[in-house]
């Protein structure tokens, strides 16, 4: 009886790595069976995936943009003051508001010439201003933008926005200010807007007293401070304790049943191969034919590729609707959508069939209802959500709200 237990067992061994062997195009498909530590030092529950990993408990900055907290609170009024418009109308805070998960719940964002939050936000009567061209992205975690499997990331050169065109908060938090829909409007070339800033700036004492304090050097007001002022706030924004970076971290009872196997499928229906790392991004640019919005032209993507970088997939219940063009406003769409191009049929004819991405699959139907389960998990409500009462313009905090 013994030797007939011993040869069904090493028959079963053998079916299991058999299979495992036929999966190799799955980012670590095979679970870990005793306790490990991942990148974050942290210990994980035995059993998980080892292409799993938890986001880092603190943040990096980069080597010339050390946190400190003067930096912080300088860069959070800046952040919600629309001084730094063309037209004094419209803030960072705008389009990125706590309330809408850092974002503004609208497919394509309305910036200058707009008013009113969210939804409810309409262009004023005689508008010649064009939708942002892109959907808002949430800056919630964007401090690990760029972050690898391994848990490790460089933020002096984090990938920022859909195309990846830009590197770091600090750059990235100088564009919108430059772009005539989004906050520059069309009184002020985009050669000029940040030199009007600055000097809009240097004229507000309280500006002043507050440059000097975070950044210690005479005539502290550039161009440059300005983004790392920014930049230090945006990485205060963190959400990094879901119940999927808890369960990772060790908490067995974190996550649900269903969510657990959400996890599993959402690794072996080939999500991971784009969804990966801690973000649940690569941060690589792929071609996924997403429809464009009827609003505006074409979006052609990065190089006029029809490349955008893969999402995280972070806080999605608190970010519809989703993709650049915002043209899906359910997650359930989303993956129907991805189920759709996994079969090589291309959902936007500038997108042949044999250009979409080499990594796509379709996604077993049966399985939708526990990967949104698991992308549940991945939600994380525990961010700094205040808004300051005033800012040292004098203008209204966030704009025409």
């Amino acid at each position: 009886m013994k030797k007939i237990k011993l040869l069904f067992g090493l028959v079963a061994l053998v079916i299991f790595l058999v299979h495992c062997s036929k999966n190799t195009d799955v980012i670590a498909n095979v679970a870990t069976t005793a306790t490990t530590t991942n990148p974050t030092g942290l210990t994980t529950n035995a059993g998980v995936n080892a292409a799993f990993t938890a986001l880092p408990l603190a943040v990096t900055a980069p080597a010339d943009n050390p946190q400190t907290a003067q930096k912080i609170a300088l860069g959070k009024m800046l952040f919600w003051d629309p001084v730094l418009s063309g037209d004094n109308d419209i803030a960072c805070g705008t389009c990125h508001h706590p309330s809408l998960g850092y974002s503004d719940a609208l497919d394509l964002s309305i910036g200058v010439n707009g008013q009113g939050l969210g939804v409810t936000r309409h262009f004023l009567a005689g508008n010649t201003i064009p939708f942002v061209k892109r959907n808002s992205l949430s800056i919630i975690n964007t401090a690990f933008n760029g972050i690898a499997a391994n848990g490790t990331y460089n933020p002096a050169t984090a990938p920022m926005f859909y195309d990846n065109r830009t590197q770091s908060l600090e750059l990235q938090s100088l564009e919108p200010m430059k772009t005539m829909e989004e906050m520059r409007g069309t009184h002020i070339a985009s050669t000029n807007l940040l030199d009007s800033v600055v000097l809009r700036l240097t004229k507000i004492p309280q500006y002043v007293q507050l440059f000097t304090d975070a950044f210690q050097v005479s005539n502290p007001i550039t161009t440059q401070n300005l983004g790392r002022a920014i930049a230090s706030y945006e990485r205060t924004i963190i959400a990094n304790n879901s119940p999927y970076d808890q369960y990772i971290r060790g908490n067995a009872t974190a996550m649900t049943a269903a969510q657990v196997q959400g996890m599993s499928l959402f690794s072996s229906d080939g999500c991971i191969r784009c969804h990966s790392g801690p973000m649940f991004s690569d941060f690589a640019l792929h071609v996924l034919s997403v429809p464009d919005n009827t609003k505006l032209p074409t979006d052609a993507g990065a190089g006029g590729t029809y490349a955008f970088r893969t999402p995280s997939l972070r806080n999605l219940s608190l970010t519809a609707p989703y993709m650049h063009s915002g043209i899906f406003t359910t997650v359930d769409a989303v993956i129907d959508f991805y189920d759709r191009v996994g079969g090589n049929r291309s959902q936007n004819p500038n997108v042949a069939n044999n250009r979409l991405d080499a990594n796509l699959r379709g996604i077993n139907n049966n399985n939708k209802n526990a990967i949104i389960q698991f992308l549940n998990a991945l939600n994380d409500g525990n961010f700094d959500r205040t808004i300051p009462t005033a800012v040292p313009s004098g203008l209204h905090p966030g704009g025409n709200l």
